[in-house]
């Protein structure tokens, strides 16, 4: 099974024009509070035309699918065998214009970011990759390519360490917990304190407590 993770990298390299591959996904598109993360991972090659994918001792898989310990142990083998690019678009971004653009922005951030440009980007779902980059856009990526899982992974990792910081600053929103989205709990501590600075103003119900 794990094998059908590296069939597009796989393909691309095969062609012979292609050496680095990125994959990008994004973290944090739907809560309530908080930035969205996007991440941006090229596998480092070990020699002239060996890519290590198979080299990776923990577990590389759609975040969504990993604990907090497997991601926080695969985010460490990826930042040591990959370069590794991270975006960020914070909730007055987000705010000042639309979800959309504001991953759009983080996504060229993102990328820009990389010690390293790709030939072709291997992207998750609607993610637009800002040009001069060749992409493909995969369904689900992070569960068929093996580079935007580890993306994946960076973006969820790095996310919640922010909304971990951000819990010391606001503590009694418990960020830690629910990392803003809309759980039961978050929509009652909103009901009971309203927004902090770091809730989107833009999101419902968070742009009830902002009328016009």
């Amino acid at each position: 099974m794990r094998s059908l993770m590296f069939r597009w990298e796989q393909s691309l390299l095969k062609q012979g024009r292609v050496k680095f591959i990125a994959g990008v996904d994004e973290a944090g598109r739907g809560p309530l509070a908080g930035p969205l993360v996007v991440a941006a991972v090229v596998i480092k090659p070990e020699g002239k035309d060996f890519y290590c994918f198979t080299n990776f001792r923990n577990k590389i898989a759609d975040s969504k699918t990993l604990t907090s310990r497997q991601r926080e142990r695969a985010f460490d083998e990826i930042m040591a065998k990959a370069w590794v690019g991270v975006g960020i678009a914070g909730a007055d971004l987000i705010d000042n214009s639309d979800i959309s653009s504001a991953t759009y922005f983080a996504t060229e951030s993102a990328i820009g970011n990389l010690h390293r440009k790709p030939d072709h980007v291997l992207v998750d779902g609607g993610i637009v990759v800002p040009p001069p980059y060749f992409y493909t856009c995969l369904i689900q990526g992070e569960r068929r390519s093996f580079s935007i899982a580890c993306a994946s992974i960076v973006a969820k990792v790095v996310r919640d360490r922010i909304m971990t910081t951000y819990d010391h600053f606001f503590p009694r929103y418990a960020f830690w917990q629910h990392k803003g989205y809309g759980t039961r709990l978050h929509l009652n501590i909103l009901r009971r304190y309203g927004p902090s600075p770091i809730h989107r103003k833009s999101f419902s119900p968070v742009r009830d407590w902002f009328p016009g």
